[in-house]
């Protein structure tokens, strides 16, 4: 495939890198849900955001390297890698990673929500990445789960510990969507959810979602506790 070529042809990152500050893996919902005009929406504003000056700042800060994967998912058997770890120390390496995201095809048949499914594959995906000061798994998506293992059991039967899991809670075809994620999916220290009313807005809510996973000063401390949102109707963190 296109895509493959065009990942492999992009830097490696070796194991055991010391300057490493963040391993981020972001998780893109193609179920059926996500039409083709949603698709290109989605996949436009990815790129969007990843060559937004303010992110690109972000990405090459002082304090550390940084490490991407992306992967597509849907239903249980469909999770398709479009980027496998690679070192982001230049423009040029973004502009590699916009290329991969417009040679990657989505799967022809439209398939069912596996979130649990696709939260599986990013923390086998974190346990195989670098090693970074922080790994984050970055989980946009537009529905509930409806196949597969729930995120509860995902989060009881595998080892989460150390893996901040944030949300992208695109709220077009599902009322009630952000307090799911808030309840079902976020974890970890410094988590959030950034909420996209609509497919619209969601290259607005990347590049917000983007900055601040790439901003150090928004992780909270090894063993901060996961609490409630201090205030609803706001992006929050627990």
């Amino acid at each position: 495939m296109r895509w493959l070529a065009l990942v492999l042809g992009l830097t490696a990152f070796p194991a055991g890198a010391e300057t490493c500050r963040l391993a981020l893996a972001l998780a893109i919902d193609v179920s059926r849900s996500v039409d083709d005009k949603d698709y290109a929406l989605q996949t436009d504003g990815l790129i969007a955001a990843l060559e937004d000056t303010a992110v690109r700042r972000a990405f090459f800060d002082a304090s550390g390297e940084v490490a991407l994967a992306i992967y597509y998912w849907s239903g249980t058997s469909h999770q398709q890698p479009v980027l496998d770890w690679t070192r982001i120390l230049a423009p040029a390496d973004l502009e590699g990673v916009a290329a991969a995201l417009r040679a990657a095809e989505r799967p022809p048949q439209r398939m069912a929500t596996a979130l649990g499914a696709a939260l599986q594959h990013g923390h086998d995906l974190l346990e195989q990445a670098p090693d970074c000061r922080r790994r984050v798994l970055d989980m946009a998506g537009d529905g509930r789960n409806n196949e597969g293992p729930g995120p509860g059991q995902i989060f009881a039967d595998a080892d989460f510990a150390g893996i901040t899991v944030n949300a992208l809670a695109i709220g077009e075809h599902e009322s009630g969507l952000r307090a799911y994620f808030e309840a079902e999916v976020r974890r970890g220290p410094g988590s959030f959810v950034e909420i996209a009313d609509r497919q619209s807005d969601f290259p607005t809510a990347m590049r917000r979602k983007l900055l601040r996973e790439l901003a150090e000063t928004f992780a909270a401390a090894p063993g901060a506790c996961d609490c409630p949102p201090v205030r609803p109707g706001s992006s929050s963190s627990r």
